[in-house]
């Protein structure tokens, strides 16, 4: 999530330089080797998986209070979130999600700047492979079984409903930050806004395929059916199609009388 900046330059350099499209979540220095980055969305993605269960098994281990439950996992996730971001985005970018990798992935094909193929490759498997494993840590970490399927049942076409525009908020936050130039702010604002979702969506806001078939492998507060995972995928790709149209929308740059870009 971070760019690089000569030391100086000129005046018409830097008018140029401002009307380039601005860095996408992903779009890391050249530098970074691809195993780095997805070494860092491994980790990553397995750190935040284990916060989000882990942190929901010690919850119902404390209470038996269902908002409380909800309340000690949601402010586990935000915290958590917001400092693995700020490690890890000027790594790999920090998407920790395959649907922050596709959307990226589109607008660098549709002449952006952001992940391409290849990296794409490396990044999705990367990620589903890190939450899997963040599943299987945090059930280690308190004794559950390492490995037993959810039988969390979250099929009801509302909390579908849900995924979708959980999904969607969250590609048209991180995107539009990105439009806007404002990507030092993701750690607080990507964080927040899951927080706040855990809380106003009725599916408390999994948004993330690679999260979701982590959650499976966890019979526990976190978990989620199997038999729920392809429908959850799905609705939450649909998301990240209405987040990009979003973007397109409300972030449209602007023309000037000669057709050029606005400033």
């Amino acid at each position: 999530m971070t760019a690089t900046e000569p030391v100086a330059a000129p005046a018409a350099e830097s008018a140029i330089a401002a009307d380039a499209p601005q860095p996408a979540p992903g779009a890391t220095p050249p530098r970074t080797p691809l195993i780095a980055r997805a070494a860092a969305e491994l980790v990553g993605t397995a750190a935040l998986v284990a916060v989000v269960v882990g942190s929901g098994i010690q919850a119902t281990e404390l209470t038996d209070d269902v908002a409380l439950q909800l309340l000690a996992n949601s402010t586990a996730t935000v915290f958590g979130l917001g400092v693995l971001i700020t490690l890890l985005g000027p790594v790999s970018g920090a998407h920790f999600n395959p649907a922050v990798t596709l959307a990226e992935w589109w607008t660098a094909h549709r002449g952006g700047p952001g992940v391409n193929g290849r990296e794409l490759a490396v990044y999705v498997p990367s990620q589903i492979v890190g939450a899997i494993a963040g599943a299987i840590l945090a059930d280690a970490m308190f004794g559950e079984p390492l490995v037993k399927w959810s039988t969390h049942d979250r099929s009801a076409g509302n909390l579908l409903l849900g995924e979708v525009v959980a999904t969607a908020g969250l590609i048209l936050l991180i995107f539009g930050l990105a439009r806007t130039d404002r990507l030092r702010f993701a750690p607080v604002a990507v964080a927040s806004y899951i927080g706040a979702a855990y809380w106003f969506t009725s599916s408390t806001s999994f948004a993330n395929p690679a999260v979701t078939v982590g959650r499976a492998f966890t019979d526990t507060f976190a978990g989620i059916a199997p038999a729920s995972v392809p429908a959850f995928i799905g609705v939450q790709l649909v998301g990240a199609v209405v987040g990009l149209a979003l973007v397109a929308v409300i972030f449209m740059r602007g023309k000037t009388e000669q057709g050029q870009p606005a400033a």
